[in-house]
């Protein structure tokens, strides 16, 4: 048994936790059925559920950061594709994953690796607002490796591909709320009431346009 502190309390009967539980009016709650004997907690169980549930998404954001994404380069990459791959890596960022960036050498390129090197840091430059790397960046074999890892989501920078909210659907619904009395739509045209047929000098039933009166 765990006592409202935390503390030990040593195995008791069922009787005797359900009457401890009741004095703290607290719940007797089972945290390890399978031990023998069963483990149980006095805690308040809105409290305890809201710690499970906390504890459940740490370890789900820890599960993200051991995920590991590789980014490859290449010396004579294209500028846009750069672009492109810092793009994806500051994506991996954002998604609280590991990236690994692996600069390959081919041929005579192994002759000047300082050429890597630059390009390394330029784009570890780039990508400082949102990750930092977790060593410098090290020549093995015929590539430069370094790894990143995500900075706290409240010192990282936002992603550029998360779309903004500029309160612009908000602006469509209060203005579709608030409409100028100019504009709004006039009532239905009710016709004028017409004013009966008089009967006076018709003495064939009382129309005033009777087809039959030629006849």
């Amino acid at each position: 048994m765990i006592g409202v502190d935390g503390k030990q309390l040593g195995v008791l009967s069922l009787g005797e936790a359900i009457n401890l539980a009741r004095a703290n009016s607290v719940d007797l709650v089972e945290i390890a059925a399978t031990a023998n004997p069963p483990v149980c907690r006095l805690v308040d169980f809105g409290k305890f559920r809201y710690e499970q549930a906390k504890k459940d998404k740490e370890s789900k954001k820890h599960h993200h950061a051991n995920k590991v994404k590789e980014i490859q380069l290449s010396p004579k990459i294209d500028p846009h594709d750069l672009g492109v791959k810092l793009t994806h890596a500051i994506d991996f960022l954002c998604e609280e994953m590991k990236v690994k960036v692996v600069l390959k050498f081919r041929g005579r390129e192994m002759a000047h690796t300082e050429f890597g090197f630059q390009l390394i840091t330029k784009f570890l430059k780039e990508i400082a607002p949102y990750g930092h790397p977790d060593s410098t960046p090290k020549l093995i074999g015929r590539a430069i490796n370094v790894m990143l890892s995500p900075l706290p989501r409240n010192k990282r920078a936002k992603n550029p591909r998360e779309p903004e909210s500029d309160g612009k659907p908000n602006q469509q619904l209060h203005d579709q709320n608030h409409k100028p009395e100019n504009h709004a739509p006039s009532p239905p045209h009710e016709p004028k009431p017409q004013n009966p047929p008089s009967n006076s000098g018709n003495g064939d039933g009382g129309f005033g346009n009777n087809p039959f009166q030629q006849l």
